[in-house]
This record gives C-alpha cells, structure tokens and sequence, in this order.
C-alpha cells in the first residue's frame, strides 16, 4: 500500500511540476546520514567502520513553481547510495573441523582470518516544500528558507561475515576457557526493488546567486527527518532515522 501511494505521488508531483515549473535546479550535495540506533551502535563498536566513512556526495534535481511574489511551491528528488567495507576491530576468526567459524578475541589470539562484511545504504527523499524569498526574487544576493513533507525510498545491505553476540559460547584449552561467537554468512538487504518507503519532514535554506539574467548559483543546506523500522532482514534491531543533513551546491535556470 505505501509503495502504490508513493508512486502515485510520484508521478503526479513530477507532472505538476514539469507542466508549470517557472525554476529548474540541478544540485551536487554532500549527505551525512543520521546512523542512529542499535543496528549502527554494534556495527561502530565493533568494526573499524567510523560515521564519516558512510558520507559521501548526492545528486538532485528540483521544480520549482512561482505562487506570490515571495512563495513557491517546489518538488524535489535526491539519490544518494554508499557502499562500505570494514572488518571487526576486536576479533579473528578460526575454522573448525566441522566447517563452522568462531570469532575469539585479537587481544589473545591472532586468529586465521579476519571476519569482515560490506554495508551498503542508499536514500532517495521525493519532496514537496514550499519555499520563501522574503527579500523578493530580484537582488544581487536572494537568501530563502523553507521545509515540507517527503517520501523516502531507502534500502540497507549487508555481505560478508557478521558475528552473532547475541549467543556466546565457551571454549576451553589447555591454557584455560575463552568466550567465542559463532560467525556466520550473510547476504541480506531490508528490501528488493525501489527500496522500503518511509515518510517524513524536510527543513532548508540558502542563498542564490544570480550569474547571469535567467540563471543562478544555489548554496544551501537542508535536513531530513525519517523516523523508519526494519521489517525484513533486520528486524531484531529498533526502529532508526533514515534521514540526515545534505549540504549543497547546485545550477538554477529561470524560466
């Protein structure tokens, strides 16, 4: 159901906003995604992944319909995807006889590998904001604030090794007994297709710069907020926040 409506706002934003755009926009941003809850919270802990190492550039194209001499209504889509490998800082990894694996800590052992997996994410907010110049339109300088409500397409993947903390076992030697953690393979991803859909609200501002008589140069930043819940493969992790802040440089051309 919230895919068909999703959809659905889809195609009916982006015809409005092709059949009356007065400003088309095409922006190059820098997302930071909020990378908040326990899934995040294990995997920072635990492997030689940082916050940062999930930043990365986002691509966008916005309509823009003029309503009054200081507000417009706009629609906007963003695509960001990141891709990220690491290994688990704390923990290597041993094959037993029967073919299983088990993570025993690198403090005291040195192991005969190195478990690591891969995380990709991706987002992609559908928006309609409107949009505020309250200083007009006309200026060397056109500063504007704005915010609305979204449609967020987004998806998280996991491949490689991930160790299962949630069931220890012990292991026993000659030199005395150890926790360890059975290790296992995983291909696994929150959703196939366009991705799972969440809703949520946008806030922004910026200034445009005018470079010439029908077009300008857009700084600005804009936060997302996404509340979302796993419902496929991660499901026994909480609910998360797939939104974050997007800092952005971006071409506008006046009709």
């Amino acid at each position: 159901m919230k895919k068909r409506l999703a959809v659905g706002m889809l195609v009916f934003i982006l015809a409005a906003g092709a059949a009356s755009a007065n400003l088309l926009s095409f922006r190059l941003s820098y997302f930071v995604p909020h990378l908040k809850g326990d899934f995040w919270d294990i995997e920072f802990e635990n492997m030689a992944f940082k916050k940062s190492s999930f930043y990365d550039v986002s691509f966008g194209v916005q309509y823009e319909t003029f309503l009054t001499r200081g507000f417009s209504l706009l629609v906007a889509f963003d695509l960001f995807r990141k891709n990220k490998g690491s290994y688990y800082t704390n923990w290597v990894g041993y094959y037993f006889n029967d073919g299983t694996a088990f993570a025993f800590p690198a403090s005291e052992f040195k192991g005969a590998f190195d478990p690591n997996h891969s995380i990709s994410i991706s987002s992609a907010p559908l928006q309609a904001s409107i949009k505020w110049t309250p200083l007009g339109r006309r200026g060397n300088i056109i500063p504007y604030v704005g915010g609305g409500g979204h449609v967020m397409f987004w998806n998280i993947k996991m491949q490689g090794a991930m160790i299962d903390f949630d069931v220890p076992y012990v292991y026993e030697d000659e030199y005395g007994e150890v926790t360890v953690y059975q290790i296992f393979d995983v291909n696994a991803r929150e959703s196939d297709g366009i991705g799972r859909v969440s809703f949520g609200w946008q806030a922004f501002g910026g200034v445009m710069i005018p470079i010439g008589r029908r077009m300008t140069v857009d700084i600005g930043g804009q936060y997302f907020s996404c509340p979302a819940k796993f419902e496929n493969a991660f499901t026994n992790f909480e609910s998360l926040d797939a939104g974050g802040f997007q800092f952005s440089l971006g071409l506008n051309y006046w009709f």
